[in-house]
């Protein structure tokens, strides 16, 4: 028998924690030229990749009585029309219509049954254009991987994949998926792997104790600071959610970030940081907090994916927790914050600490785990009050079947207590800024929208020639 592969304790993680109000997929909105894609030329694109991206043939099996984590099989009933779905708006086709739209279908969970993704072709866009709306679960990838799976899907020339010369999707036969007492075996025999482990570590260590001490210092010390940073104080951000979203984003121009970052200091991410903070303090004055001396502490995650792990799907990510100037109402003032903070960040371990975290958990029987994770999305909120994650896609223009792709827009799930959320994207140029709310207690997150955006403007205004 060939083994599942089981999901790694962050997989496993947001697999657990999916509920009626917390849907835990990520996205994005692809905006492309016209003209759009038949249905067939729309999913056989797709399907003709699958076999770079095996892991959207399989869904997630429980091991009985969870002895253990989840494990990915391929599904045998696999069938590409149950992952696509199209759609067409109604004249003029606008942003706004558009928005909507995919603000329903975030809103709607992912069949956990089947391999959780889905793709929507959405016809009618104005302005002679079309749109490709996906979701895929937390739990198959994490920001980076999804960047990458956009440039499996995606061509680097306008002549590859076109219609005129489709590729047909290879064969593919389903694995027979384990029994429940294969199962069950297998789980027991990593619990026991993972206590060797756990040994060889331990014995490594004595052998190289200089080595070691290092290590641990550096993983300590980022404990430490993880336990400083568990406490925050209430504000609008946190609370219970409802189960539907609102979505919009911000345009920006990468080549003007750059130059502010030139001008100003800071990196690309702590230029669009700054203007995130600039519109929560927009956005929480519009809601009568104060916000003099405040700040709004963001969960921002860090890719622990090395290089040679580009390309595999699954969550290889920690955290930093970095304390958003939103007292400050100078932008250089904000900038300058933002810069120190998350050099200060960068040095202190956390990272490696959070990592550290997750690792341990991975040892936890399979039920203590599960309940773990799901008492902790049922705890009130005190660690964070938002999550800021950037994502640098393509440098270069993509196409699709011989369409360029036009726009990117991230799409962050919220949590069981995070009513905000932010991605951050980079493609061909341009900077986007998508913001995730819940409908129920955000719906004024135009404000935030507008707030964000005029926060980067200023800063634009600061860096350019006079």
């Amino acid at each position: 028998m060939t083994r599942a592969e089981r999901l790694n304790p962050l997989d496993a993680g947001f697999f657990d924690l999916e509920s009626e109000f917390q849907q835990l997929h990520v996205g994005s909105l692809l905006i492309l030229e016209g003209p759009p894609p038949t249905d067939a030329e729309f999913s056989g694109a797709i399907e003709a990749r699958l076999d770079r991206l095996p892991r959207y043939r399989q869904r997630i099996q429980r091991v009985p009585l969870d002895l253990g984590r989840p494990v990915w099989v391929d599904d045998a009933s696999f069938r590409i029309r149950d992952h696509i779905r199209r759609t067409t708006l109604r004249p003029p086709g606008g942003e706004r219509a558009l928005r909507h739209l995919a603000e329903r279908v975030m809103s709607e969970a992912l069949d956990l049954s089947r391999p959780p993704w889905q793709s929507w072709l959405v016809r009618g866009l104005a302005g002679g254009r079309w749109a490709m709306v996906n979701k895929t679960h937390h739990a198959m990838i994490d920001g980076i991987s999804g960047a990458d799976v956009l440039d499996v899907i995606l061509d680097g020339a306008p002549d590859r994949g076109s219609p005129e010369r489709p590729t047909p999707p290879a064969a593919w036969s389903p694995r027979p998926a384990p029994t429940p007492g294969e199962l069950v075996v297998d789980a027991l025999r990593d619990a026991v792997s993972g206590s060797v482990d756990l040994g060889r570590a331990a014995r490594r260590a004595l052998q190289a104790p200089a080595g070691a001490v290092r290590a641990a210092t550096t993983r300590l010390h980022g404990l430490e600071q993880v336990g400083r940073t568990m406490t925050t104080p209430a504000t609008v951000l946190t609370g219970p959610i409802g189960p539907r979203r609102r979505w919009g984003w911000v345009r920006g121009d990468l080549r003007e970030v750059k130059q502010v970052k030139g001008a100003l200091g800071g990196t690309v991410n702590d230029v669009m940081l700054a203007a995130v903070a600039g519109g929560l303090r927009t956005f929480l004055v519009s809601r009568g907090e104060p916000v003099d001396g405040r700040t709004v502490r963001s969960m921002v995650p860090v890719s622990m994916r090395r290089p040679d792990q580009h390309g595999t799907l699954g969550n290889e990510v920690s955290a930093v927790f970095a304390e958003l100037p939103v007292g400050l109402a100078d932008p250089a003032q904000r900038l300058a914050t933002v810069t120190t903070e998350l050099s200060a960040l960068k040095r202190s371990g956390i990272p490696v600490g959070m990592d550290s975290l997750l690792s341990a958990s991975g040892l936890l029987p399979g039920t203590l785990f599960a309940l773990v994770w799901r008492t902790a999305a049922h705890l009130p909120q005190v660690a964070m009050s938002t999550v800021t994650t950037n994502v640098p896609g393509s440098p270069v223009p993509l196409y699709l079947l011989g369409r360029r792709l036009l726009e990117v827009f991230p799409y962050i799930p919220l949590g069981e207590q995070v009513r905000i959320t932010v991605g951050i994207a980079s493609y061909a140029g341009a900077v986007t800024v998508g913001v995730t709310g819940d409908r129920d207690s955000v719906p004024d997150l135009d404000v935030l929208l507008d707030g964000i955006d005029h926060s980067l403007r200023e800063l634009v205004a600061l860096a350019s020639p006079r």
